[in-house]
Formats: structure tokens, sequence, C-alpha cells
């Protein structure tokens, strides 16, 4: 509209900025300011990280070798929630808003609350039943099985939590604001570490509930956190309030999610997979070498929000211009997001190289922990670039809501460690083996992913 003489034109909302920037930003401005309210999340998940390992290191190595069993699938419901269906999500109300259809991205978003209870309520049923078997075929005995199944039985609780946190963080992300979801998880950690140490430890006047009281942490951190994002979605503060209206309820929005989501679950499961089959072969060597795994692999799960806080960060981006019928910007954000995530987790592999000692020395004391650790680190700090290019354009995909080719190399990384971890055990390998094997399996991963990504129709 052409303002006539003396007319003054009136201050965009923080909403109407946010969109605009979605629509025509300058693209790596714009995806550096909104990948940086997510390492707000990243120093959360480093902090929980950190301290959960520091304080169950006090309490032994069958501590360490338990959680060492159990943090793989509570990981799974993390990247099952924040990431593929929260990625889904996330996409799918960008591309709707993206075409100007507020009514649609609304019933997009019910839906999706919906589907993450239903799944977060499934998901502890699944770990309380199955959760001591699991632990057994993975090599835990003894000590160690007990201290995983402490764990696991209180953190399976928070499982719902965990899913509606993060359905209600990727709304808001899917509508532009990384900041909001970014801050109420950062409180989560730091209540996380807070209420685990002190229960876990018995500090003050809490009880020393071990392993149990570990996983209070996470129970009380993330119901918290759902209530406070449920609030802001609720609020007019919020770019897409939530309001109840069940006639937008309906099974085709449902469908329109899980075409997606059901397949992008894939990823997190096969790359879980891939730790598990890991963690297993690990186990043959004994219980210094798990724990001293257990500790390297903390690391590269670290290295997820990173590369989560780059790729989220591209899903509205991506979905939007997707939706706009912007073919050309949608991959030209897909590629500057892929490029940022392997230049950041190749520069931290390479510290992990030189200087193994700055992530393990904290974390341990023990000799043959360290020393499994350290060789873990050295080998395949190399291969943490490539990981991160391929769960970025992950996340990318989802934006265009075109994830296959991600779930194939996803795939192909899995038979990897399966193939030749046998074929190590068979002829009597050494451990560094194993985590060779597990550098490999990442630059394929990563390699066939911006494969499939350039030969995807979009």
């Amino acid at each position: 509209m052409t303002l006539s003489s003396g007319e003054v034109q009136a201050p965009l909302s923080p909403a109407q900025v946010r969109a605009a920037m979605l629509r025509d930003g300058p693209v790596l401005p714009t995806l550096v300011r909104f990948a940086l309210p997510n390492l707000i999340a990243l120093c959360s998940a480093t902090i929980v990280s950190i301290a959960e390992t520091a304080y169950v290191g006090s309490l032994g190595v069958a501590s360490l070798s338990g959680i060492a069993l159990a943090f793989p699938i509570f990981m799974l419901m993390q990247m099952l929630s924040a990431g593929a269906m929260g990625g889904t999500v996330s996409g799918a109300l960008s591309r709707a808003l993206g075409r100007g259809d507020r009514d649609h991205a609304l019933a997009l978003a019910l839906c999706s609350l919906a589907i993450g209870l239903a799944l977060g309520l499934c998901f502890t049923l699944a770990v309380l039943a199955l959760g001591p078997s699991a632990y057994r075929g993975l090599g835990g005995a003894g000590q160690v099985l007990d201290e995983a199944v402490a764990y696991s039985e209180v953190a399976a609780l928070a499982i719902a939590g965990i899913w509606l946190t993060n359905m209600l963080a990727s709304i808001a992300r899917g509508a532009g604001n990384m900041v909001v979801p970014a801050c109420i998880q950062l409180a989560a950690g730091v209540v996380q570490v807070v209420i685990g140490g002190a229960f876990g430890l018995g500090l003050g006047p809490f009880p020393r509930l071990g392993m149990a009281g570990v996983a209070v942490g996470q129970l009380v951190a993330f119901s918290g956190a759902a209530l406070v994002l449920f609030l802001y979605l609720r609020s007019a503060r919020s770019p897409l309030r939530l309001q109840w209206q069940p006639g937008l309820l309906g099974l085709r929005h449902v469908r329109e999610i899980m075409r997606v989501g059901a397949v992008a679950m894939l990823s997190p499961v096969l790359s879980v997979s891939t730790i598990l089959t890991l963690t297993a072969l690990v186990a043959a060597f004994g219980p210094e070498a798990l724990a001293g795994y257990g500790i390297g692999v903390r690391l590269e799960f670290l290295l997820i929000p990173i590369a989560f806080s780059v790729g989220v960060a591209s899903v509205p981006m991506v979905g939007t211009a997707i939706g706009a019928g912007n073919i050309v910007r949608a991959r030209h954000i897909a590629w500057v997001a892929g490029g940022l995530a392997f230049a950041a987790l190749a520069a931290i592999g390479l510290v992990s190289v030189i200087a193994p000692g700055v992530w393990v020395d904290m974390l341990t004391s023990d000799p043959g922990v360290r020393a499994a650790a350290y060789d873990y680190l050295r080998i395949a700090g190399f291969a943490f670039g490539f990981f991160g290019l391929g769960l970025c354009l992950y996340f990318a995909s989802q934006g265009a809501g075109r994830v296959g080719g991600a779930i194939a190399a996803q795939a192909v990384r899995l038979v990897i460690v399966i193939v030749g971890g046998l074929a190590v055990l068979q002829m009597h390998g050494p451990l560094w083996a194993i985590f060779a094997l597990s550098a490999i399996a990442m630059t394929v991963m990563g390699l066939g992913t911006a494969m499939f990504v350039k030969l995807a129709r979009w």
C-alpha cells in the first residue's frame, strides 16, 4: 500500500517480523538468528548430560554402566518427540502458514497434541513392561542391570511429559518463535539437574534414592515444562494461539501429520538402534569398556542438539518457502543449514580427537573407563561433521515433507554396524575396531543423506 504524504507506517509486530524473515529474509543471517535461541536448549542438554554423568559416576562404575544401558532408550523419546514428530509438526504448520491458512495450522496443532499424548502414554507402558528384558538383552546383568531398571522405572513416568513438551515447543517453532521454547527447556534442564542431584545423592534434607532419584529430576522437569508451554500457547502472546475448536479436529489432519511423521520416526529409531547395537557389541568387552563407551557416546548425543538447533531453524524456513512455492529458496536454505552443521560438529570432533580428556576426565577417574572413552573419541571424532550434515539435512527434509532419503541413509548406517560388528566379534577383533566401524557408518550416513536430498523432488 502506498502511503500518502504525512502518513507514518505502523511498526510491524514481532510476529509480522518473523513471518517476513521466514518468507524473504537473507538465508544465512535468518538461519543464524533462528538457530541461536535453540542453542539455549543446547546449553540445557549440556548441563543435564554433564551433571547427570558426574553424579552418576560418583555412585560407582555399576551405575555408570547401568545408565549407559538405559540412556539410549530415553534419548530415543527425545529424538522421536522433538526431532521426528516435532520437526514434522513444525514443517506442516509452517507450510500451512506459508499458504496463509491459519485455521489449517491450528487444526494441525491440536491434532499434534492429541498424537503426542497418545504416543507418550504408549511408550510409558512399553518401557515399564519391556525395559528390564531389553537391558538384559543388551548384556546387562547383576548390579548393572539393577541400576538400569531402578533408573528406568521412574524415568518412564516422565515420557508423556517429554512428548507433550516437545509437541508444544514444535508448535511454537513452526509459527516462527524459537525463543520461548528454548528458554523453557533451559529452565527445565536446570530443574532436572537440581532435583535429580538432590534425590540421587541425598543432598540436604532429601533422601538418597540413587538412580531412581536421578530419574525424579526428569519427571519433575518435563511435567513442569509441558504445563508452562501450554499456558504460553494459550495466551495472546503466542504467534499461533491454541484455541479449543472441536470442529477443527479430524482424521484427515492426523493422517497429514502421520504421513510424514510415521516415516520420520524411523530415523531416530534407526539411530538409537545403531547405538544399542554398538552398546551390545561393546558390552562384550567388559563393564569398563561399556562405561567408557557410555561417556563417549554421551558427547555424541550432545552433538544432536547442535545439529538440532540449526536443523530446526531451517524447518519453518524451508516449509514457508515450500508453502509459498519457492523451491529454489527452500533448497538453498537446506544446503546452507547442512554446511553450517557440518562445520560446527567437525570442529568439535577435531577437539575430541586431539584432546579427549577435556570431556572424559571431568566425568571419571577410573583408568580403564578413561582408556575406552579416549579410544572412542579419538576415532569417532573424525566422523562428527558428517553426522551433523546428515542430521541437519534430515530436518530440512521435514520442512519439505520429503524424508525418505534421510531414512534410507540411516538404514544403511545400521546395516554397516550390524554386519561389521558381527564380523569383528567373530574374528575376535579389538575394541577399537568397533569404534572405527561407528565412524565409518556415520560418514556414510552423512554423505548418503546429502546425495538423497540432492536427488529428491521437492
